[in-house]
Formats: structure tokens, sequence, C-alpha cells
């Protein structure tokens, strides 16, 4: 199978990751599938997929130890981290320590540490901003971005880096979610070079039994999954993270790589979900 790739800095990452949403508890630790979630996510970097898409709300720091014993076995090259600050956690000092925490949870360091989520007060977001700056260089982690930020408050977390990028926002985008392009935030970014991470990109499920995109599917002989998946992908600047909790969703996310619905399916994947 042929994969796609985006590039990330000197890195290349596949166009699609695996999220880890709910793998692991959700807000608090389950401890009960540990062995099996280890094996799916094993499963998938062995099918090529190299991005893990995590955070230390997960589980509550749990699926960043799924996550971290998943890796264990491969080449730590092979695979692209990305965790995430919860606001809470926010603040010079109190980042360090969250991430700190969060590459000892992994085992290793993190390769795109993420903002959560915007907060009102940005002097917290500035001063979180700076202290990623600081694990940068002590190599806790190697790149820095945010998620769910908009426009104006992406710009302004631009401005404030003293040393390093922003290079990536993780935002939810899909066919039916649609604000990274009808607010400017896509072309943007674009113009940035700044990577677009889509979260929730196929809406809970309910794209994957959407059947209108299972008609235009059958014409590439692909799934409805895998229409909405290509139909984010082929944007040059754009990675989507369905989750990864089953080996077959693994095999389906693959193989919404490796080929492109034309301009016209494209379009028509649009207007099979305008009434939703």
């Amino acid at each position: 199978m042929k994969l796609e790739f985006k590039k990330i800095d000197d890195d290349k990452v596949t166009a699609i990751g695996m999220g880890t949403w709910g793998i692991g508890g959700s807000f608090t630790p389950d401890y009960s599938k540990d062995d099996e979630y280890v094996n799916v996510l094993r499963y998938g970097i062995n099918l090529g997929l190299n991005i893990i898409d995590t955070a230390e709300m997960y589980g509550a720091g749990h699926t960043e130890e799924i996550v971290g014993k998943a890796i264990e076995t491969v080449d730590r090259d092979s695979v692209f981290i990305i965790s995430k600050i919860w606001p809470t956690n926010y603040g010079y000092e109190s980042a360090k320590k969250s991430v700190k925490n969060s590459c000892k949870r992994l085992g290793t360091y993190v390769d795109l540490h993420l903002l959560h989520w915007p907060v009102d007060d940005f002097d917290r977001i500035v001063k979180t901003l700076h202290a990623l700056e600081e694990l940068a260089d002590a190599g806790f982690i190697r790149y820095i971005g945010v998620s769910n930020f908009d426009l104006d408050l992406l710009i302004k977390s631009q401005e404030v880096m003293k040393k390093y990028e922003i290079i990536a926002n993780e935002v939810r985008f899909s066919l039916i979610h649609r604000y990274p392009e009808e607010s400017g935030l896509l072309d943007y970014m674009r113009s940035e070079k700044v990577a677009l991470i889509a979260h929730t990109p196929l809406e809970k499920g309910l794209l994957a039994r959407n059947k209108c995109l299972d008609e235009i599917g059958r014409k590439y002989g692909k799934t409805a999954a895998q229409v909405a998946l290509n139909w984010l992908i082929q944007k040059d600047i754009v990675i989507a993270i369905p989750k990864a909790a089953k080996k077959e969703h693994l095999r389906e996310n693959c193989g919404a790589m490796g080929w492109r619905l034309s301009k016209e399916d494209c379009e028509r994947a649009l207007n099979c979900v305008e009434s939703l």
C-alpha cells in the first residue's frame, strides 16, 4: 500500500495518524484493555502509520503510559508522538512540570507538544509557550503547537514566540464541521506553512455511516469513511487523526491514502452532508 506523507520541518509524517482519546480511559484511568490497545497501536505502526496523538488529560495520564508501552519495541525515530497540556497546567513552572511528567509516562521525548485548549487569560498562554521553548532547548520536546485555537488567537500566539515557531494547530475539521475553511483559518495556516491536524474527522462515526458517501466510495472501491478522510488529507497541510481503537479501523484508515477523489466527487461529498 502506498502511504501519503506530509512534511513537518525535517520529518515526514503520514497524512493519517492514530488518535487515542478513550484508549485507557476518558477522564479516569481504565486498565482493563491495556494489552489490547498496545497491540492495536503496534499494529498501526506496522501498517506504516507513524503519528500517535495523545494528551495528558486522556485517561488522566494513563493513555500516555499505553502509548509509551506500544512504542517500546519500535525504533523511536519511526514514530511521531503528539501530546498536549491541559489548561489547568498552563503557566511557566506548571507547564514545565506537566511536560516532564508526560515524557516520564511516555518513556521518551515528545515530538510535538500542544496547548490543548484556549483560555481567556492570554498571559497564561504566553507563559506556557515560553516554557515549551525552554523545554525544546532542553530536549524534552522537539516542536511546539496549539490546539483548538481560532485564527486571531493563533496569530497572537505566533507573535509572542521568542525562539521557536508554532508549527501546528489541531482543530476539529471534517466534511460536516468546516470552520477552518469558513473562517479563513485554513488559508492562513497554508500561507504560514502551519500544519492543520484535524481531530474528529469522522464525526464519531457519523460520516462512516453516510449512505451518500458510501455510494461515492463504490466508484473507487472505498468506504464512506475512506471518502471522508480522503477529502481532508488531499488538502496539502492537513493531517487527519481518527481514533485508533480497532485493527479493522486502522486498516480502513490506511485505505484512505494513496488515491484522490476527483474535484467533482469532492463537491458531491459536500452535498452528501448538507442536511446533517
